[in-house]
């Protein structure tokens, strides 16, 4: 009987998961496309208001001309609106817009001054009562992680160009050089919210990375 049954629950999963392959990254990508791009046409047809918090964006982007970081966020918004609509170049324009909605939240969202984690979780919240309010870019960065990692999706463009490539390989490679990786494709922008967090994550990346040559040897 429980036999049975755990045949059934595996079936039921693997059907499941071959549909989430064509279906789950595509309702991601239509919010996330639709988001963005609803915020770039926003600036396209707006004033440009980042003079107002220049000092406010972290290094290097305090240093850039307003106009040229202006432009620059208007169109990743645009361009990488239609990316992810279409599923074209879907890890590059996700993790560019990552990293976009990280220099947002420190600008912007990201409360000024806090002490302890209890404060910092004052801003998780849509409105701001003086301590951020970071929670919808934050939920914004968690739907683009998936975007990053796993990619669009069988229902893309990027999935029909694989199928007639002839690199395309369907083999997943989970090591420690993966692993370093992906720590790093996570701590590097992040570091510009958690520098300490982010350095650390870094540490540990680099760690793995190196023990992978070590091991390999």
């Amino acid at each position: 009987m429980f036999t049975k049954i755990t045949d059934l629950y595996a079936a039921i999963t693997a059907r499941l998961q071959g549909v989430g392959e064509w279906l789950s990254p595509l309702g991601l990508r239509l919010l996330l496309a639709w988001e963005f791009w609803e915020s770039g046409i926003e600036k396209y047809r707006g004033e440009n208001w980042f003079t107002d918090i220049q000092t406010d964006f972290p290094f290097p982007f305090n240093i850039v001309p307003t106009d040229i970081s202006w432009g620059m966020a208007t169109w990743f918004e645009l361009i990488g609106g239609i990316a992810l609509l279409f599923g074209l170049g879907t890890r590059f324009f996700a993790f560019s817009l990552f990293v976009l909605t990280i220099v947002a939240t420190s600008a912007v969202h990201w409360p000024m001054d806090w002490k302890t984690f209890t404060d910092l979780a004052m801003g998780y919240a849509i409105s701001n009562d003086g301590f951020g309010n970071f929670k919808l870019p934050l939920l914004f960065m968690a739907m683009l992680l998936p975007l990053i990692f796993n990619g669009a999706g069988k229902f893309s463009l990027d999935a029909l160009m694989s199928h007639f490539s002839h690199s395309a390989s369907d083999e997943n490679i989970l090591d420690l050089r993966a692993w370093s990786l992906g720590l790093l494709v996570i701590a590097a922008p992040l570091s510009i919210l958690l520098p300490a967090f982010g350095l650390c994550i870094s540490v540990l990346a680099i760690a793995l990375a190196a023990t992978s040559l070590f091991i390999k040897r």
